[in-house]
């Protein structure tokens, strides 16, 4: 049966109340009469709200199929869905997800398109159709839609037949695809296929590459790399284990390295370098444990873990640290987690830090002595004097012990006393022109961390200088910025219990936040309860799909409801579709 255009529909965003916010979105779309020009980016009265979701040239025109739209009349028992009801631009008889491929390409009309994806779901689309579970049925139905690029511009309307004129290439379907990304199993053969061929957008390019590559490192146990980045092996132990501080050290005017070593005898798991574990310290008897996260700044050992803690002005952790904590007392401390680590390879690496921000780049220096490395080493590092200049002596002996490396010290405000060319090589602050300034090479990998406004500074200038964004590494000390996509921005609080009665639950403890609370059954999922006392979260579809929300779980369990499409990784969670079965400390 030959596919015909049903329905042109289009739509501009607005905005939306939802939960008590506001979404801006263009998934409301109404089918229009009379002929519509189509663009290399929208049809003509058509836009979207979300262009890092949605929109850009190979993702100009959505596509919905009829016997989709049966289907769920069928499957939700729904009759009252409306042509524009998906989001979609054009509704068409034919052309099932099952039988387009990846790289077709479609006269329709007076345009020329190709077909270049699946659908990515997000919440939006259960807004739209009033069925908060739609973004998972899409996936798992498989029944995406997909997009096309416009290839050449032209005028369409309702009623124009849709006429193949070129097949893709290695003939593997949107359903395919999209089963490929999301559906647990992720054949390596059929991730090369795919990534041979031509038409397949970007972004499900970059996602199928991440997946071929943790099949090919056999890192079963890390999640799905194409939704989530490639996180670490699974934690050593769960919980927290008692561990005896061994030595503490003062390494600067306010900085003091602990030397943590297993109490039992027992060997402690190598963490990666980059890695950090997380202190669950009981300040007083009758106070709740203050949780803290301290990135490793060692050598790679499975005898004992350095952490290198900062006291801050007014902060009781560092203060409970510098002042009670001794050589012999026993501190709860997590297994490693993270996924800020030095990744293998031959390549240069610049490591580059500011203030405490060294530890975790710290500890990859360590390593790369550890393998006698012959990379090209980078060590940028910025302080405000040698007072607070922590790990000088020993950076520079790291630095001399390798056979390729290089070392760049800016001091922002130097002391009287404090020797250029030999405390410090220069004045003034760490940025994208000292980099210029000293050379660092083209082609390298950076890994940065230090102060957020220091690393957003020095992340947009490497992109701006032309680095691409997965050469990029950051690690972030405190709570990563929210993605909340489509949400209107509103003044932020800072993390606090829920409003109305405490729940009377498991405890759910947001370690990054610092933050102890009661589960209570009013929430129907970890997001919702993370929402509720304004703690930084990040979400895309609420339904166990996107893996947006993927989270360290530190200690304790969960429950699915659903249960997500593909697992995460081990020692990890899906914030948005869980709930606590006990006592719960997750990485937010």
């Amino acid at each position: 049966m030959s596919a015909r255009l049903l329905s042109l529909n289009v739509g501009l965003p607005r905005d939306v109340a939802w939960r008590g916010r506001t979404v801006h979105t263009a998934v409301w779309k109404a089918p229009v009469r009379g002929r519509r020009m189509v663009r290399r980016l929208n049809i003509d009265g058509d836009g979207q709200g979300d262009l890092a979701g949605h929109g850009g040239e190979n993702r100009a025109v959505y596509v919905y199929q009829l016997g989709s739209y049966r289907h769920w009349e069928n499957v939700l028992g729904r009759s009252d869905l409306t042509y524009g009801q998906f989001g979609e631009n054009f509704t068409v008889e034919g052309l099932a997800d099952s039988d387009v491929f990846i790289g077709d390409r479609y006269r329709i009309g007076g345009a020329l398109f190709e077909v270049t994806q699946p659908r990515v779901t997000c919440y939006r689309i259960g807004m739209r159709m009033d069925e908060p579970r739609m973004a998972a049925l899409l996936v798992s139905h498989g029944r995406p839609g997909f997009y096309f690029r416009v290839l050449e511009e032209g005028e369409v309307e309702a009623g124009d037949e849709v006429v193949q004129v070129a097949a893709g290439a290695e003939r593997m379907t949107v359903a395919d695809i999209n089963a490929l990304l999301y559906l647990p199993g992720h054949p390596r053969a059929e991730l090369e296929r795919a990534l041979r061929i031509p038409a397949l957008s970007p972004g499900w390019r970059g996602s199928l590459a991440a997946l071929l590559e943790q099949e090919r490192s056999g890192t079963t146990a890390a999640g799905n790399a194409g939704l989530a980045p490639l996180f670490a092996p699974p934690p050593a132990w769960p919980g927290f284990r008692a561990l005896r501080v061994s030595q503490k050290v003062r390494e600067s005017r306010d900085v003091t390295s602990l030397v943590l070593e297993p109490t039992d005898g027992r060997p402690l798991s190598a963490a990666l370098p980059g890695q950090f574990v997380i202190l669950k310290l009981q300040t007083r008897p009758d106070a709740a444990p203050l949780l803290r996260s301290y990135s490793l700044s060692g050598e790679p050992s499975v005898a004992r873990y350095r952490l290198s803690i900062k006291r801050e002005a007014h902060g009781a952790a560092g203060s409970f640290i510098d002042e009670m904590v001794k050589v012999g007392d026993a501190l709860d401390t997590s297994a490693a987690h993270g996924a800020f680590t030095l990744r293998p390879g031959d390549g240069p690496v610049v490591l580059i830090s500011a203030g405490i921000g060294a530890t975790p780049v710290l500890a990859m220096l360590h390593a790369l002595v550890a393998q006698a490395s012959r990379r090209e080493v980078w060590w940028l590092h910025g302080a405000r004097n040698r007072a607070e200049h922590s790990f000088a002596a020993e950076t520079r002996a790291l630095v001399k012990a390798l056979s390729n490396a290089h070392s760049h010290i800016r001091y922002s405000a130097p002391a009287p006393n404090d020797r250029p060319g030999v405390d410090f090589d220069a004045r003034g602050h760490l940025d994208i022109r000292a980099l210029q300034e000293v050379g660092v090479p083209r082609e390298a990998e950076f890994y940065v961390c230090g102060p957020t406004a220091f690393m957003n500074a020095l992340t947009a200038g490497l992109a701006a200088w032309g680095f691409a964004a997965n050469r990029i590494n950051t690690e972030i000390f405190g709570s990563a910025p929210s993605i909340t996509p489509g949400i209107a921005v509103v003044s932020s609080r800072k993390p606090h219990l829920p409003d109305g009665p405490p729940g009377t639950g498991p405890v759910v403890s947001f370690a990054r936040s610092g933050l102890h609370v009661r589960w209570a059954p009013k929430f129907q999922s970890l997001l919702e309860l993370a929402e509720a006392c304004d703690v930084p979260s990040r979400w895309s579809c609420r339904t166990g799909v996107c893996h947006t929300c993927e989270t360290a779980l530190i200690a304790g369990s969960v429950a699915y409801r659903p249960d997500p499409i593909d697992a995460p990784a081990d020692g990890n969670f899906l914030a948005c579709c869980s709930q606590p079965q006990s006592d719960v400390v997750i990485d937010l």
